[in-house]
């Protein structure tokens, strides 16, 4: 009898420890995600405009992509721009990939990567490698490979699988592109 009485004192106890707990947590949630949200898309309107030189004119239109990799397409008179989200080493890489109206590179913004330090996170790196990895794909087209694999693009020093992921991310936006353009010719 007081053996059970104890276990449900004990019970009792780590349950209400656990809700109060998981009250505090909702309630620094709903405080926090607006301005999460809103720093969200800060970064995300920062990548667009290193990409495209007119992003303040830049609108969402409809993608065809095939690779599931492409989640946002923007138009704007100088090009195109298209958010990514490719596999990674370390998880999910987040980029922006600006694309001319000729199919051509304009450039590549890193949003978010959780890449090994050191190795793979310098893609995104605001440093010399970072920007020599990242600049490397300017004015590339077509099927875009890193030099690892006999391609014009640069590769991370000891981060094969990210430099072939962002590499991988870039061709879904070029293919992306393509299509848009196609379609567009078509019409």
């Amino acid at each position: 009898m007081k053996s059970t009485r104890y276990i449900l004192r004990l019970v009792l106890t780590l349950f209400l420890i656990t809700a109060v707990v998981a009250g505090l947590l909702a309630t620094v949630n709903a405080v926090t995600a607006p301005r999460i949200a809103a720093a969200q898309q800060e970064k995300l309107q920062k990548a667009l405009k290193s990409v495209l030189t007119d992003a303040e004119q830049a609108e969402t239109v409809e993608i065809s992509d095939e690779s599931g990799m492409v989640r946002t397409l923007y138009a704007s008179p100088s090009g195109y721009a298209a958010q990514v989200v490719t596999p990674g080493f370390g998880g999910d890489i987040t980029m922006m990939v600006g694309v001319s109206k000729e199919g051509r590179i304009l450039g590549i913004s890193i949003i978010s990567q959780t890449e090994t330090p050191g190795l793979g996170a310098v893609s995104a790196a605001d440093s010399a490698a970072g920007h020599s990895f990242r600049d490397s794909f300017t004015g590339l087209s077509g099927f875009v490979s890193v030099s690892k694999d006999g391609g014009e693009a640069d590769t991370v020093t000891g981060a094969t699988i990210t430099s072939r992921a962002v590499t991988a991310g870039v061709n879904a936006a070029l293919r992306c592109v393509a299509d848009r353009i196609e379609q567009g010719a078509a019409q």
